[in-house]
């Protein structure tokens, strides 16, 4: 079946002029890599390629390659639709309002929707990053020593340093490989997990003051004034649900980010054995078994009481 796959997606980028690749708002390290890591090679080919992401390039993913050629919306017209490291099309905003499904989704999410033509996506695979460094010499695409410098980043970013339990060893063959190729390891792991500003630090603060602990259960919240108070540019939670989830005895990290007065990211970090993705699922959002995240509808102490409840539910059965 990935053979099959392999040719079809060959030929699509093969026949492709103008292509178009999407990732997810809110992006974090692999969508960033994923899309420069894919769109750096399409470009070496000689293909027309828009980058683009609602939300911008966050900050701290500047010292990529092609960071600079990412844009918020789409600027011209194309014949091929790529999304990258997006389980549905919701995530990708609303750049893609109005058109036609995509070309091609790869994705690496178990609640993955399969919203495309063709849906490469390894539910095992420990990155979308990943699957593209894995595939991309079949699609006759050269992975330059830019290009593997991002999908480098990728694959850092979802697996936390190779310390996630998705991580096996073809993950660490594979970074290697990449490494071959000409990334940095060292520069990529410092800028993606270690590299922080000081609007990052003061918005932990905010988060940290008020954590909320119990039995095995930890949760706490960030609001719009939490941001405005920090200097924080971005909306997201500056990776503090990774930072929250290193506690020790915890079965199940959540993070409550306020995105409007009506509107909250919730994010899901588990033990092994707890699968989180299937009550982020309920809430309209979807990830992994033990990574999930869910935009609900609500103001915070609405949203934070509900998802709470079936939190707990979900602890109490375990």
């Amino acid at each position: 079946m990935t053979h099959k796959f392999d040719q079809q997606i060959q030929e699509l980028l093969h026949n492709a002029r103008s292509i178009v690749i999407v990732s997810h708002i809110r992006p974090d390290a692999d969508a960033v890599g994923s899309l420069l890591g894919l769109g750096l090679p399409l470009l070496a080919a000689g293909k027309q390629v828009q980058l683009v992401l609602q939300d911008g390039l966050p900050e701290k993913y500047a010292f990529l390659p092609g960071a600079d050629r990412v844009e918020r919306s789409i600027q011209s017209g194309f014949d091929t639709l790529i999304t990258v490291d997006c389980s549905d099309l919701k995530r990708t905003g609303s750049v893609l309002d109005g058109l036609p499904a995509p070309d091609l989704n790869i994705d690496h999410h178990a609640t993955n929707l399969h919203f495309a033509a063709i849906n490469l996506v390894e539910k095992d695979a420990s990155a979308t990053a990943l699957v593209l460094a894995q595939h991309l010499p079949a699609w006759k695409l050269w992975v330059s020593a830019d290009a593997a410098q991002c999908l480098l980043a990728g694959i850092l970013g979802d697996t936390i340093g190779f310390r996630t339990s998705s991580t096996d060893a073809q993950t660490l063959r594979v970074a290697a490989n990449l490494m071959d190729a000409g990334a940095n390891l060292p520069l990529v792991y410092r800028q993606t997990l270690l590299s922080r500003s000081i609007p990052e630090l003061r918005y932990w603060g905010q988060g940290l003051i008020k954590i909320h602990h119990e039995g095995n259960l930890l949760w706490s919240a960030l609001t719009l004034d939490d941001r405005i108070r920090a200097d924080y540019p971005e909306n997201d939670d500056a990776d503090l649900i990774n930072l929250l989830s290193s506690v020790n005895g915890l079965l199940v990290v959540v993070l409550f980010i306020e995105q409007a007065p009506d509107r909250v990211k919730v994010s899901w970090r588990s033990a092994e054995g707890i699968d989180v993705s299937t009550i982020a699922f309920e809430f309209g959002g979807g990830g992994h078994s033990a990574a999930a995240g869910a935009d609900v509808e609500g103001s915070l102490n609405e949203v934070v009481e509900k998802v709470l409840k079936r939190t707990k539910q979900l602890l109490a059965d375990f």
